[in-house]
């Protein structure tokens, strides 16, 4: 069955932007897509734990302000060494100006 969790307001998430969200002892990636979509990813780099949330995006793509790789967010593809380990993925859906995530 599915867990979802409130991460925030859509309203919270500028266009082509990432916020951090914890929950359970767990960090997350929240993002806004160009064409106003949401995606979610762990939040932290899997080149060396770095939070993603403080990284550049641009497009479709977030990278890690550490090193500069970087990850296809829609995805979680590693796109740009030294990143090699794609990132966790996570559903996302709108629900009365909500954004949940399914963990």
């Amino acid at each position: 069955m599915a867990n979802w969790i409130d991460a925030c307001a859509a309203d919270d998430i500028e266009e082509e932007d990432v916020i951090r969200f914890d929950h359970a002892g767990r960090t997350f990636a929240i993002y806004r897509s160009p064409d106003d979509q949401y995606f979610c990813t762990d939040g932290l780099c899997t080149h060396e734990n770095v939070h993603l949330a403080d990284g550049l995006v641009m497009d479709h793509t977030i990278e890690c302000p550490k090193h500069n790789g970087q990850f296809d967010y829609r995805t979680g593809e590693a796109t740009r060494v030294p990143v090699c380990v794609n990132l966790a993925i996570y559903q996302v859906k709108l629900a009365d100006g909500r954004v949940l995530i399914e963990i």
